[in-house]
């Protein structure tokens, strides 16, 4: 109980002095997290990426479902989430990381991969500066596999106008056990064609 209020304080406390950088003045329901962790192939999963992990709630759930070799990095600009991160989770499979999510390529290459598997960002992309949406939507494409999934929740369907030119195709759902009731979207890299016998 005193972890979940130390981090239900962090989190308003961080919403308090930046609304524009997180989406929700509460953090993210179980059945939220579920829903978004629950349709990850993690046999194939070796490497995951989270934008704006705030104080851990997809993080942790992440963790607990991924391969013991695969690797977690967890991208915030904010300091203090990034900080508080670090000393509330001892895990060597997660790389917490200080910086923007449009540097995701940068991130994975630094990690020692090509590509990720999966992507999962809670960004309110609606209160973006103009071009940044764009722009982390563009470098998400790039560094995902060829079938790989870029995970997104939101408060609005504002994210679906950035993802629909881009990715090969966006399934939308609502999870009503949220307050507020939020929007998932699963946007597909397109597979890789087949090599010509």
């Amino acid at each position: 109980m005193a972890k979940f209020m130390g981090q239900w304080g962090m989190f308003f406390r961080q919403f308090v002095k930046h609304p524009g950088m997180i989406g929700s003045v509460i953090p993210s329901s179980q059945a939220l997290v579920d829903a978004m962790l629950d349709e990850v192939d993690w046999d194939r999963t070796r490497l995951f990426v989270e934008y704006g992990p705030g104080v851990g709630t997809f993080t942790q759930g992440i963790l607990d479902r991924m391969h013991p070799d695969a690797q977690l990095i967890a991208i915030d600009l904010n300091l203090d989430f990034v900080a508080y991160l670090e000393a509330e989770i001892s895990d060597p499979r997660l790389r917490v990381v200080h910086g923007s999510a449009a540097d995701v390529r940068r991130f994975v290459s630094e990690a020692g991969f090509r590509q990720a598997d999966y992507i999962l960002s809670g960004i309110p992309f609606s209160t973006l500066p103009d071009g940044v949406g764009e722009a982390i939507c563009a470098e998400t494409l790039t560094a995902l596999r060829p079938g790989g999934a870029f995970l997104v929740y939101q408060y609005s369907a504002y994210v679906r106008r950035l993802l629909t030119p881009l990715f090969a195709q966006v399934v939308e759902k609502t999870i009503w056990l949220n307050i507020p009731p939020c929007r998932t979207f699963r946007a597909f890299r397109e597979e890789a064609l087949a090599q010509a016998a």
